[in-house]
């Protein structure tokens, strides 16, 4: 609760946080619009592969004119002002940036400029969720070799949800479950960019279609980002998947702590001590009320009988039973929230969750027939899902991560809801991420 304090007393001091942005799309946009006034924080850079297209962002977030015009990182860093550059690596390499902020959205690239940043002895905030679902564990075990702070995003889901376990577990609570809600029916997880349209028009007004990337939107819809997001989860806070991943129950928000409890005690869960997504939908395509879609939350259990009657007495939305409760969140505000993340690295040398192990893992899945010769498209294309599996069952089965399923091609047919493994496509050794996976595998294989 201190960190506009310390960030008070780095401004007074003259020598604000530095940061520097890779990526100026969404996530990055909305961190750009409130760094711009973050008493401390000093976002000296901005690499982006099209320096104008994130210029133009950088105005509409209410940058000034000339405030985004550094001539080098050293005059940014004098000034007071920005640089905006299609060299990332620059920012990275520089040794007057304290954090960098990684959110390409790419799981190579996200790979390999965290580990370009570890090397250079600089904090790395990971809006690249991606790239922490394929490889975050090894890449954490890096940077705390280093010295140096590899943190989930606070604003995203994953670092609030990350929040709610660590605020459980303190209190001494179990944890029963976490996770998030979003909007989902099983005809989903055939959604392609190309269908996309049918579903969001059902509740999403969009007047300009080309403001936003259907490819990745659809990550969304498909139930891909909901199984990386609760990956990232487990890996930070050593929950487990339930072992056939998510079954996005339908739930209002009061509903939480009934729906997500074992099934022995009435709920779904196959047991305590997992993640779940809970649908703003029914199964069947109706409505659900007061629901949580783009909220977070926990259930705990309390185990006496004095636990318990706090639980009703101080309304905390417990079961039926009065043995199992919940406490949720109803937003999250995704990078408008980041300086937490950045605040806390630099100042507490202290993540907003950073992965411990290895138990959870997204794995593609066919989203219809898939022929010998086809190349895969990666995650919100038209020919793979990513869905949540225990990590020991992707490794004893050999099935590939998601984020290794883009422009890779068949060796054999798949059928539809079926996994992908390693043996059914044509994988280049030699690649950096796919080498950097197979690290990670042989060092958190349990």
């Amino acid at each position: 609760m201190n960190l506009s304090r310390m960030l008070a007393r780095r401004a007074a001091a003259g020598k604000p946080v530095t940061v520097a942005l890779i990526g100026a799309g969404k996530f990055g946009s909305m961190f750009m619009t409130q760094a711009r006034s973050t008493v401390g924080m000093h976002l000296a850079g901005v690499a982006d592969l099209m320096p104008d297209r994130a210029r133009e962002r950088m105005a509409v977030c209410g940058w000034e004119s000339g405030r985004a015009d550094a001539t080098s990182i050293d005059d940014a860093l004098k000034t007071g002002r920005t640089i905006v550059t299609d060299d990332a690596m620059s920012l990275i390499h520089h040794g007057g940036i304290e954090v960098i902020v990684e959110a390409t959205g790419d799981p190579a690239t996200g790979i390999r400029y965290c580990l370009a940043t570890i090397e250079h002895g600089k904090h790395i905030v990971m809006v690249n969720v991606e790239a922490d679902a394929l490889a975050g564990p090894l890449l954490a075990r890096r940077a705390e070799e280093k010295g140096v702070v590899y943190s989930l995003a606070w604003g995203d889901q994953p670092a609030l949800v990350c929040e709610h376990v660590d605020w459980a577990r303190a209190c001494g609570f179990k944890v029963v479950a976490a996770g998030k809600g979003t909007r989902y029916e099983p005809s989903y997880h055939r959604s392609t960019p190309d269908t996309l349209w049918s579903i969001l028009d059902q509740y999403l007004q969009i007047a300009d279609r080309g403001s936003i990337n259907p490819k990745m939107f659809n990550s969304f819809i498909d139930g891909t980002k909901s199984g990386i997001e609760m990956t990232a989860i487990c890996n930070a806070t050593g929950l487990v998947p339930q072992s056939n991943g998510l079954a996005f129950p339908p739930a209002t928000r009061f509903e939480l702590a009934e729906v997500c409890k074992p099934k022995a005690d009435g709920g779904t869960l196959e047991k305590a001590g997992v993640t779940e997504v809970v649908s703003s939908r029914t199964h069947d395509g109706r409505d659900v009320p007061h629901h949580l879609a783009l909220g977070t939350y926990v259930v705990i259990e309390g185990d006496t009988e004095y636990a318990r009657r706090c639980f009703k007495e101080y309304h905390m939305l417990p079961d039926s039973s009065g043995r199992y409760a919940a406490l949720y969140r109803p937003i999250h505000m995704i990078g408008m929230e980041l300086g937490i993340s950045v605040a806390s690295a630099a100042l507490r040398k202290e993540p907003t969750g950073s992965p411990v192990c290895f138990t959870s893992d997204v794995v593609a899945t066919a989203k219809c027939a898939l022929k010998k010769g086809e190349m895969l498209d990666g995650e919100g294309g038209f020919t793979v899902w990513g869905k949540q599996t225990p990590a020991a069952r992707s490794l004893e089965d050999g099935l590939l991560p998601l984020g290794l399923a883009s422009h890779v091609k068949l060796k054999t047919d798949i059928a539809e809801g079926a996994p992908v493994r390693w043996a059914d496509v044509e994988i280049d050794d030699t690649d950096s991420a796919v080498r950097f996976r197979r690290e990670m595998e042989k060092a958190f294989a349990m």
